[in-house]
């Protein structure tokens, strides 16, 4: 049996997505003209879906970073950290890091996706349970599945469905370790936090948070939901990602317990993986400096946000959840109609992503915006208007295949 004929129906699937007009999925920005300007298709565009919350990837200091660290260390590393050793700008960003959040230890991998990847078995083994949000990022399930630990799902940002799930498993054996989110990437929503900590405070367990999307963005300090809930000192753990509000490539794993060092030598992908270049650690460094001198790029966040947010409703869009973030997504009938609006809005002049099952929450489909603090007001409203233009054009409408 051919090994790919598995992919027959993913084929088929991405067969109809072109025949609706262009590849949603497999988009080329020809130039990067700005943090949220593109050209694609031969046309100038509005990006509304990087996730670049901070808008910094073109930021004067952090380039210049990058170029004298490209020069005075080379292209790359060629090896893990436990093989090759870590180069000095490696325990730089890890200091860093760990002063910005106000952790005692901080470890640094080569994408955030390892990051869950490391953390998630490292931190659990089969003799320990995971228990998980059900809406978690699939980087956060494929680490459950590595550290061999048993997985309990329960029902997305209930506590009250946690703490069941707890109490009927006390007589388990083992560590518990449980998993949140700061904010969804697909739906833009948080996780109540408080909720959760009264839930750890009755059964003892250790919590992860996952600040992907949230560090740089939330709190006083930028350090995430955490922050922002003045509830760090309950958080065991915390990981992320240099991929958005960093606006560069990498991961981190934090914490405060004795034994957190010790984790380099139990995670198989920060072991075997070879360490981020010098480059991107440099631009790094740069750039969480910038994040904790420059609260105001915070500030203009939450504003495009709320602006975006409120434009939406304006139109009676239906949104991904009831407050603003800069994850703001557009919920859409079903699949035919999502690409259709996909379509028309990307020729109109603006990108955003589209996200179809399995990769949403409860089978939805969504076009999903992300904010930038480096959109202007003007851009901000282009995309209100254009989205409006498109629904009114009936593309947000169902579409029933014949």
């Amino acid at each position: 049996m051919d090994l790919l004929a598995k992919l027959e129906a993913i084929a088929q699937r991405h067969a109809r997505m072109k025949a609706l007009g262009g590849d949603a999925v497999g988009v080329v920005n020809e130039k990067i003209l700005s943090p949220t300007r593109a050209i694609i298709d031969g046309r100038e565009t509005i990006l509304a879906g990087t996730n670049n919350y901070m808008g910094i990837t073109f930021d004067a200091e952090c380039i210049a970073a990058g170029q004298k660290a490209l020069a005075e260390f080379g292209t790359g590393t060629t090896g893990s950290r436990i093989a090759n050793g870590s180069y000095a700008l490696h325990t730089e960003l890890e200091r860093e890091f760990a002063r910005f959040l106000g952790r005692k230890h901080c470890i640094v991998f080569s994408t955030g996706y390892q990051a869950n990847l490391g953390m998630m078995s490292g931190l659990a083994g089969p003799r320990d349970t995971i228990y998980l949000d059900a809406d978690s990022h699939s980087s956060i399930y494929d680490g459950c599945t590595l550290s061999g630990a048993k997985l309990v799902r329960f029902r997305h940002n209930d506590a009250a469905d946690l703490d069941k799930r707890l109490s009927r498993a006390e007589e388990d054996g083992g560590g518990k370790l449980v998993v949140l989110e700061g904010i969804y990437s697909m739906m833009g929503d948080r996780a109540p936090l408080a909720d959760f900590i009264a839930v750890k405070k009755k059964h003892g367990f250790q919590l992860l948070v996952d600040e992907a999307h949230s560090f740089g963005v939330l709190g006083p300090h930028g350090r995430g939901l955490a922050d922002e809930a003045g509830l760090e000192d309950d958080v065991d753990f915390v990981v992320g990602t240099f991929s958005k509000s960093v606006g560069a490539i990498g991961g981190f794993g934090a914490g405060d317990h004795p034994y957190f060092e010790y984790l380099r030598f139990a995670m198989r992908p920060y072991m075997f993986t070879a360490s981020s270049s010098p480059a991107s650690i440099a631009t790094s460094i740069a750039a969480i400096r910038k994040l904790a001198a420059e609260p105001q790029r915070r500030r203009k966040l939450a504003e495009n946000s709320a602006r975006l947010f409120e434009g939406f409703k304006a139109l009676g869009l239906e949104l991904g959840c009831a407050e603003a973030s800069p994850v703001v997504a557009v919920r859409c009938p079903d699949e035919p109609s999502t690409i259709a609006m996909w379509n028309a809005l990307l020729k109109a002049g603006v990108y955003v992503n589209i996200a179809l099952p399995p990769g949403t929450p409860n089978k939805l489909c969504l076009l999903r915006c992300s904010v930038s603090a480096a959109h202007s007001g003007a851009d901000l409203d282009r995309i209100i208007e254009l989205f409006g233009a498109v629904v009114a054009q009936g593309h947000g409408k169902k579409v029933v295949n014949g």
